[in-house]
């Protein structure tokens, strides 16, 4: 995947200002509510100089090697994250796919190195994920799924296409969106669940389950606003997540789109899925995990046959892979843990579908085995969109 072209090239420069910004922000509602672009490069500008006075420091010391270069930790063990099957007519998805490649596909953006959220990066997603630019999951940091999601952005607005979010795209985006934040009370139906704390990764034991669902209400609902975990959780430190009638801070994404979709392009090279209307207007443009070298997507023209929420899945050794020990056909049952998450967008092209994905954080930054993988609530935004024998998919290298 070639290296995109970063926003940070915008940050790096030091504004004239004789504070001397902090390396990290506050996360309340009013300080994320209130970010602006301008405080952002200071920061980034604070963080590029402690970065270079570190290495000047490395590179005067003879006889040492830089510090903190470790290899890329292994991704958290846990479901299978790209198993693509087809579904049946009724909507069970079907054998046809292997498991996840772990391999790190992660973009190179040329920017400091974050230790925490910003409170910037958060609202800027916010935004654009309200403009239908998604830049996947809401975490708060630089990646590349947030610059493909400024370049979308820009197109859609007929804005020079860069990917840097500059003072021009921000003054529209900002007065587009307003605040980014809202509270939101837990429902009973919230903190009951059902839910299952420890899922198991064995495929003969989830076969065995009558859903492979969240494993907690908070896990629900980070992904209910789009969000990462983690910053739910920094956002709401003391918020007892299982009990009915705590208010919590989310982000605020606004509504799904409504306009349909007759034309989606699929790019390889960018790691993106692009759906356009009848009229060639960009109606929603989201991240996603498209093939792999050993297992690669289609090529050229689609359409789309059928959309199935909630779909099983059925594993067969022998048309596909093996996982563990496991020789047997086995049906998994749906749920947004599931191999394929919470939704199948069938196409023409036997076993090859777009899909969700339980593992939201690594759209993007793995491998699938040929089928498109997203985020469960962009493939759920998707999936009410298309036209059954209308929609066409195009596979752009």
């Amino acid at each position: 995947m070639p290296t995109l072209r970063p926003a940070a090239l915008l940050f790096t420069a030091l504004l004239a200002s004789t504070a001397a910004p902090a390396l990290s922000a506050e996360l309340s509602r009013e300080a994320i509510d209130g970010a602006t672009l301008e405080a952002f490069q200071q920061r980034q500008s604070e963080r590029a100089a402690k970065e270079a006075e570190a290495a000047a420091a490395v590179q005067a010391t003879p006889g040492e090697t830089e510090a903190g270069e470790t290899e890329d930790a292994p991704a958290p063990e846990g479901l299978p994250s790209d198993d693509d099957p087809a579904p049946d007519e009724a909507g069970a998805a079907a054998a046809g796919a292997s498991a996840s490649d772990e391999v790190d596909l992660t973009d190179t953006v040329d920017a400091p190195k974050q230790e925490s959220a910003d409170p910037f990066l958060i609202r800027l997603q916010v935004l654009l994920d309200r403009a239908h630019a998604s830049p996947g999951v809401i975490d708060g940091f630089l990646g590349g799924n947030t610059v493909k999601a400024v370049r979308a952005y820009e197109e859609m607005r007929g804005l020079p296409v860069d990917g840097e979010p500059d003072a021009d795209l921000w003054n529209i985006l900002a007065v587009d969106g307003g605040d980014v934040l809202k509270t939101y009370e837990i429902t009973a139906k919230d903190a009951k669940g059902p839910y299952i704390a420890k899922l198991p990764t064995d495929y003969a034991k989830l076969a065995e389950l009558n859903s492979i669902a969240f494993r907690g209400p908070r896990e629900m609902l980070a992904e209910r606003f789009h969000m990462d975990e983690d910053l739910l959780r920094s956002l709401n430190p003391n918020a007892d997540f299982t009990k009915a009638g705590t208010t919590i801070l989310v982000a605020d994404t606004g509504e799904e789109p409504t306009t349909k979709v007759t034309r989606i392009v699929v790019d390889k090279s960018k790691g993106e899925l692009l759906a356009y209307a009848e009229d060639g207007a960009l109606v929603l443009t989201v991240p996603a995990s498209i093939g792999s070298t050993d297992t690669p997507s289609p090529s050229g023209e689609v359409i789309v046959e059928a959309v199935a929420s909630r779909p099983s899945y059925t594993y067969n050794p022998k048309e596909n892979f093996q996982q563990g020990k496991n020789t047997k056909v086995l049906t998994l049952p749906p749920g947004p843990n599931g191999p394929v998450g919470s939704v199948w967008i069938d196409l023409s092209k036997p076993t090859y579908g777009i899909h969700g994905t339980p593992d939201p954080s690594h759209i993007d930054k793995t491998q699938s085995h040929g089928c498109v993988r997203l985020t469960n609530w962009d493939a759920e935004a998707l999936s009410k969109l298309v036209e059954k024998k209308v929609t066409t998919v195009t596979f752009q290298e």
